[in-house]
């Protein structure tokens, strides 16, 4: 059989259905990327690290 070129294979997500096989097929590339996980927010050692730790400490003692 050929390819239908319905375009599903081509959308970069990790798992897609294909017409001419009548299943669903896992895309190697999407899955073998490895995202890496970033730490967001304040930590030590910041230079603005206990200005915003007073500040959010004051926030929390008004409620």
């Amino acid at each position: 059989m050929e390819c239908f070129n319905c375009g599903n294979c081509k959308t970069g997500s990790a798992a897609y259905y294909c017409l001419m096989k009548d299943d669903f097929v896992l895309n190697e590339e999407a899955t073998s990327q490895v995202i890496e996980k970033t730490r967001a927010g304040w930590k030590k050692g910041h230079p603005r690290y206990e200005v915003q730790r007073r500040k959010s400490r004051k926030e929390v003692e008004a409620y």
